[in-house]
């Protein structure tokens, strides 16, 4: 027992004896973050509905911060009375997993990944991830059978093209 005591105790004195020796980095308390603001979240919602009426449909929209807040929630008229609350379940699906939720449908059905399926995530088709100099800014979810695309598009409008879908 002795001997096991020196030995840690030459090891304590070996590791922690260069520790004392360097000096410590400052610690980054703060970070500046990037969020989808008020004024994208309606236009986001204006260029989704443009786009849905340019293609003959009827869409409702879910448009999160980075943190899962909803800041801006639009239905076209004549949309599903369950339209808005499947577009803020897939915008949240998409935020969480931080990929486009059609993606997340096929690992689901493919068996690779079943935890959006007990994690009350809603993973079909419809809602991306908005990632802007490689940090998840936001999502956006859309309701009908076109909404990724009616999403890439209003994204793209929006961001001039500089944000992405995927990070990894």
């Amino acid at each position: 027992m002795t001997r096991i005591l020196a030995i840690s105790a030459t090891l304590a004195g070996l590791t922690l004896a260069p520790l004392h020796a360097q000096k410590a980095a400052p610690v980054k308390t703060t970070r500046t973050l990037q969020v989808v603001s008020s004024a994208a979240a309606r236009a986001l919602a204006d260029a989704c509905s443009e786009w849905a009426e340019q293609n003959k449909q009827t869409v409702a929209m879910a448009i999160l911060d980075w943190g899962g807040n909803l800041i801006e929630s639009h239905a076209m008229e004549g949309a599903a009375m369950n339209a808005i609350d499947t577009a803020l379940l897939k915008a949240k699906s998409a935020l969480r997993w931080r990929r486009p939720t059609s993606e997340t449908n096929k690992i689901v059905r493919s068996g690779e990944n079943l935890a959006p399926t007990f994690m009350n995530d809603f993973p079909q088709n419809g809602a991306l991830p908005i990632i802007l100099n490689g940090e998840v800014i936001g999502a956006m979810g859309v309701s009908s059978a076109d909404g990724e695309k009616c999403a890439k598009a209003a994204i793209d409008k929006v961001f001039a093209g500089k944000a992405t879908f995927t990070g990894r």
